[in-house]
């Protein structure tokens, strides 16, 4: 299980590294929104490890409401920078 574990940490630094070469604002949200979803995967893993529930559902409510925040800010910018041109 620390196998999985590692291989979740080394998935996750793949779009830290693809949002650090891109400038346009889309991509920069899209990688922290797939960090997000691949952390509260690594949450989901760790409170089957630890049998806590309590933990598994904060993850739940992370995967569920914590995306969605993420991408409308992405939009709201999108549309402020659309606008400046």
């Amino acid at each position: 299980m620390n196998g999985i574990l590692i291989a979740m940490i080394i998935t996750l630094l793949i779009p830290l590294y693809t949002g650090f070469y891109h400038d346009e604002i889309w991509e920069k949200m899209l990688a922290f929104a797939t960090i997000s979803c691949k952390t509260a995967m690594m949450i989901l893993v760790i409170s089957v490890l630890r049998d806590d529930w309590m933990i598994g559902v904060v993850a739940i409510i992370v995967l569920s409401v914590g995306n969605a925040g993420l991408m409308l800010l992405a939009h709201l910018i999108k549309r402020l920078d659309e606008e400046k041109i």
